[in-house]
């Protein structure tokens, strides 16, 4: 387990949701810090790790030489790849480390079964601990492979790579009760697990995946294109590739974010209907549609605990989600608001984050915007809805913030598009007219969202304190 990576992401406390306000919103600067604490709960940083299954060969040598699979992993920036058909060139070990280097990068690490002519293998940002094969019986010509990962944190996480049969659905099957006895007797119930591959199964329903339950969620919600179609094979007809986790690892998945666009599921990566196609660079629009190309690949994003005991970076703001009002009073949803608290030492440069609920971003942060530290910022689904002389607020840049009083999903992002802060939350907190959505203890980053109500005599106190002092 890792505790220091170039790789890692740090973040600063949240727990909940969204919103910020836009054009060159300055507010004064600072009271006493209050102390950094980690996302959802965590006690300190998240890493984003990006997990990938993908049979992208294409040619006629099932291999990765032609090219088109190779621009699709620089465009999608894989941290672990769960690949299958690992060929290319002569496959000699300067050759696949030629290819690693090329499509990942020359610090990657990567195991790749031997003496299989289709062979399995994982490709790692992070080191590889240990490494190896476990024999399917069902086929001669490659097994599963699975690597121990040393990724941010205190835990270790095990990648597997399979590629089952497609000769019957009873016969993956028994591909897959193999892999349960090899798991449940090597690896550690404490460490992360992620199954990825291609599968070949015809439906979401397949006995083989009811037996991977017994280790990894398999339900639904799955990834998808951008057309939301989640079938994986080269007619986009059936979903032949998976990444699965286990509970654990399952916990802590995230949006998938590329640029501007956001995938709530994950990804199906097809250059075909991906656009725009540039946020996924040097990739083609015809690079799926390849000749022999196998299937799609299929991309899960996860942010993990990165560190329980080293306090994130000095000196940086300490953004998160202090208010919610998803049920404004009466029905005009100018009122719905998010109000963000900036508990750090220095002030956030806001400038280009973004606020987005479970369809899409509602409001972008226009360049210059600060918030001073101390202070809050309260960002309304319409102008309309401003209070007069209300100091730090803004409204949505989209015009809407669309918060579901059913539940919702909200997520802030950086403006490099990364997850700063994601909280979903039930109707139980968004069922009452006018009631707003509050931290408890108020303005302290790891306090849950109670009802405002509950705490305040007040419905509401977007811009002060819930007890209506000023910050």
């Amino acid at each position: 387990m890792t505790l220091s990576s170039p790789s890692v992401r740090w973040f600063l406390p949240l727990s909940a949701a969204l919103a910020l306000g836009a054009a060159g919103c300055v507010l004064e600067a600072p009271d006493a810090p209050v102390e950094l604490l980690a996302e959802e709960a965590q006690p300190l940083a998240t890493a984003r790790v990006r997990v990938m299954a993908a049979n992208t060969t294409s040619g006629n040598l099932q291999s990765y030489d032609p090219g088109h699979g190779t621009r699709i992993f620089q465009g999608v920036d894989a941290d672990i790849v769960m690949i299958q058909e690992f060929n290319y060139g002569a496959n000699t070990t300067t050759d696949i480390r030629s290819f690693v280097n090329t499509a990942f990068g020359s610090s990657f690490s990567y195991y790749r079964e031997a003496g299989a002519q289709i062979p399995n293998g994982i490709i790692s940002r992070w080191p590889i601990l240990a490494s190896g094969e476990w024999d399917d019986t069902a086929v001669s010509n490659r097994d599963f492979a699975w690597a121990r990962i040393d990724v941010p944190g205190p835990v270790d996480l095990w990648a597997v790579s399979l590629h089952l049969l497609t000769s019957s659905a009873s016969v993956r099957n028994g591909e897959a009760q193999q892999l349960v006895t090899y798991i449940k007797s090597k690896i550690p119930a404490g460490d992360y697990l992620v199954i990825g591959g291609d599968f070949n199964t015809s439906s979401r329903t397949e006995a083989c995946v009811s037996t991977l339950a017994q280790l990894v969620v398999t339900s639904s919600p799955y990834p998808a294109d951008r057309n939301g179609n989640s079938n994986t094979n080269a007619s986009r007809g059936s979903p032949y590739d998976w990444v699965l986790a286990d509970a654990d690892l399952h916990a802590f998945r995230t949006s998938v974010t590329i640029g501007s666009s956001t995938f709530a599921n994950g990804l199906v990566v097809d250059t075909r209907v991906y656009s725009p196609i540039s946020e996924i660079s040097p990739a083609l629009s015809t690079d799926s549609g390849a000749a022999s190309m196998q299937h799609m690949g299929v991309i899960r994003d996860f942010l993990i605990p990165a560190d329980t005991t080293t306090p994130p970076p000095t000196g940086n703001p300490a953004v998160f989600v202090n208010e919610i009002l998803a049920n404004e009073a009466g029905s005009d949803t100018a009122g719905e608001f998010v109000e963000i608290v900036n508990a750090g030492s220095d002030a956030a440069d806001l400038g280009g984050f973004t606020l987005s609920d479970s369809v899409s971003a509602r409001h972008t942060f226009a360049a210059g915007t600060t918030l001073g530290a101390g202070k809050a910022l309260v960002v309304f689904g319409g102008t309309a809805a401003i209070p007069p002389g209300l100091a730090g607020s803004v409204a949505a840049s989209t015009g809407t913030l669309g918060l579901s009083n059913s539940g919702d999903a909200v997520t802030l992002r950086n403006a490099s598009g990364t997850s700063i802060d994601a909280f979903t939350y039930t109707s139980a907190l968004a069922g009452t007219d006018g009631v707003s959505m509050n931290r408890s203890p108020d303005a302290v980053a790891d306090g849950g969202f109670v009802l405002h109500s509950s705490q305040s005599s007040s419905s509401s106190s977007p811009g002060v304190r819930a007890s209506g002092s000023a910050f």
